[in-house]
């Protein structure tokens, strides 16, 4: 599986990631196929499979995978997509979510991954792992595809409420993720707004221009949400508000060109033989906006990695998820991002 991080792994030390198997719309046999598809491409790393343990062993035992690669870990219980977040944390403490977060805590995992409640993993994660200090609250960061690349583009809802203070914040953990992952020297920040003109906005992107404009970061300015697909920029700010709904447009616009293309192509024998020609173009197009490749979203700012993959992710979008996890553990993202806030420090 390839994805816009493109970073080698390292391979000193068998990196071990927390796999909450009771999460998503497709549950244990998505997620466990999702372990058989990335372990047939690694051989140096080992999961730990949290939830329903009988439930698991008969997958395994139907479907073996290499011995030595996992390691089931019980949880009596499961965090639902309409349980609140105070619910998940308060009365669910031995949920799969909440024993592949405390896994990390522990030092027994250096990340987690689940396609769980968003909103009971964030809160799960901030209060088990805890922020990095000079991070208020974490943020939800993804990549998103862009002409001649990728944009990294947060917060996608984990915040919908943000003061110009964390909106600073989230542009400082993305900058430092883009420079990371890509190696980008000095990784080109937008905030997003309604236009690029100094004066567009609300009170609190207009604050937040300011602190950026007065930051180390290369702040290039407003950006509209056509930039999120240009190269204009490297990252793109906002709060999780416009972030979610920015992304699941996206979402909705993709799926609504795939549908017209296929009633088109479809519509005559002329077009349906068009297709056939068509075909090759189609599929190279399709794998390069395929979501299942960008699945994977990473909760910056916490003492340890944690990564939310789409609920309705297949095998292949969740094994990309594990991807970014090992992916996040090689660079070690959280002591990246506490070690090198003071980057972007604004002049005072």
């Amino acid at each position: 599986m390839t994805h816009g991080r493109s970073a080698q792994v390292s391979t000193l030390k068998t990196p071990v990631v927390a796999i909450d198997v009771m999460s998503g719309d497709g549950g244990l046999p998505v997620i466990i196929d999702a372990v058989r598809l990335l372990l047939n491409r690694r051989s140096d790393v080992h999961l730990l499979l949290v939830g329903d343990a009988d439930a698991i062993q008969a997958n395994l035992d139907s479907n073996p995978v290499p011995e030595g690669t996992v390691s089931i870990v019980p949880a009596a219980e499961v965090v639902t997509m309409e349980d609140s977040a105070a619910v998940a944390l308060r009365s669910k403490k031995k949920s799969s979510m909440r024993i592949a977060t405390n896994l990390v805590k522990e030092g027994r995992a250096s990340a987690c991954v689940s396609a769980g409640n968003t909103g009971a993993l964030m809160a799960i994660s901030k209060f088990v792992l805890k922020t990095v200090p000079g991070i208020d609250r974490p943020a939800i960061s993804t990549t998103i595809p862009a002409i001649d690349g990728h944009t990294h583009m947060l917060d996608l809802g984990a915040n919908i409420d943000c003061t110009a203070e964390h909106l600073y914040q989230f542009a400082t953990m993305g900058s430092i993720l883009a420079q990371a992952v890509d190696g980008t020297a000095a990784p080109r920040v937008g905030l997003l707004n309604i236009g690029s003109e100094d004066m567009k906005g609300n009170e609190q992107v207009r604050d937040a221009a300011q602190l950026l404009a007065e930051s180390q970061l290369n702040y290039t300015g407003f950006v509209e949400g056509t930039d999120i697909y240009t190269d204009r920029v490297d990252v793109v700010v906002c709060d999780g508000f416009v972030g979610n709904v920015s992304l699941k447009t996206s979402e909705g616009v993709a799926r609504m060109v795939s549908h017209y293309l296929k009633e088109e192509f479809k519509a005559s024998a002329w077009n349906k033989l068009v297709g056939l020609f068509a075909r090759p173009i189609l599929k190279a197009f399709g794998n390069r906006i395929d979501p299942r490749r960008y699945n994977g979203a990473s909760l910056l700012g916490l003492q340890g990695v944690v990564i939310k993959s789409h609920g309705g992710a297949d095998n292949v979008a969740f094994a990309n998820a594990i991807d970014i996890a090992l992916l996040e553990i090689a660079l070690d993202v959280p002591s990246m991002i506490r070690s090198r806030l003071d980057v972007a420090v604004p002049v005072t």
